[in-house]
């Protein structure tokens, strides 16, 4: 594999000190020159360990994945192409060319290593691949997009589409926000196979599946508000308006056959009816404006790009 002077290799850490140095190690050999290593607040000796291979440590000056990764972006790189990856040793070195071959010839802005392609014994739980497989699922069914595995950490992105993100996420939900603004700013995404490996014996996991697993589903949500209206409203509004619906029935059997009448309930049935019923208009006409914005602003980039 040739030197990449215009990569810089991204690594966020928190308690790596097991695997970190192989890390470093077989990305410095590749002729990767520049590896960044940031570092969380580690209570082993990552950051020593990384330093002594070679790796260019910094400490990140908040706490979580995400803001490592967007404080590292935007105050530590420099270089135009960078290829993030975590510190656990399950990702290869071998699908780098993969990985940046897109980036450099110009056919995306960001690719995402897709793990199921060649997910070895053992480097995923049955319990993970379930909620990974379920989250990707419901990222195309919200945003649109099939992006395969969009919590994959083994990304490669140029500096100047990362910039164009608004992302908020300290935590894992960084991939998830991440695939979210790709879609979402129309971001050109490719998904290429990598090989996803068992973490070595001694190195513990800082991933929680059950309370990650539920942010990632939030986010997923949350930011449907901007780049799918309608079903973040529609489904919001079908919910309100099932609830009153199943409350109405509910009072009016009770009316029809024991003769008792549920005043207050009956209120708070036709409350919820018009709430949801609004909020589904409210969502029908959201699509609309954001169809509006979209169309508008790729007919702004067709003239640009013919003057």
């Amino acid at each position: 594999m040739p030197p990449f002077d215009d990569v810089c290799v991204l690594v966020p850490t928190y308690n790596e000190a097991e695997t970190i140095g192989g890390v470093v190690a077989e990305f410095r050999d590749a002729g990767f020159d520049d590896v960044l290593v940031v570092d969380g607040g580690s209570e082993d000796d990552t950051p020593a360990v990384a330093e002594a291979e070679g790796a260019r440590v910094v400490y990140q000056s908040g706490s979580g994945k995400g803001q490592a990764v967007r404080e590292a972006v935007r105050e530590h790189v420099d270089r135009d192409y960078i290829l993030m990856l975590d510190g656990d040793a399950t990702y290869s070195v071998d699908d780098a060319d993969n990985m940046l071959d897109p980036l450099i010839a110009g056919d995306a802005e960001h690719v995402i290593g897709n793990r199921f392609a060649d997910l070895r014994e053992g480097a995923m739980t049955g319990f993970n691949q379930f909620g990974n497989r379920l989250i990707n699922k419901g990222f195309a069914l919200v945003h649109g997009e099939t992006f395969a595995d969009i919590l994959s950490g083994y990304r490669a992105f140029t500096r100047e589409s990362f910039l164009k993100m608004t992302l908020s996420a300290d935590g894992f939900g960084i991939e998830t926000e991440m695939a979210v603004e790709c879609a979402k700013r129309n971001i050109q995404t490719t998904v290429v196979p990598i090989t996803y490996y068992p973490r070595p014996s001694g190195s513990d996991t800082n991933l929680r599946p059950v309370r990650d697993g539920g942010i990632i589903f939030l986010e997923l949500y949350r930011r449907a508000k901007t780049n799918n209206p309608l079903f973040y409203f529609g489904s919001l509004g079908v919910l309100s308006t099932v609830s009153g619906l199943v409350i109405a029935a509910y009072v009016l059997v009770e009316w029809i056959t024991r003769n008792i009448s549920h005043e207050v309930m009956a209120v708070v049935s036709g409350f919820g009816i018009i709430v949801g019923v609004q909020l589904l208009m409210f969502g029908v006409l959201a699509d609309l404006v954001l169809t509006l914005h979209r169309d508008t602003l790729q007919k702004i980039d067709e003239e640009a790009g013919s003057e």
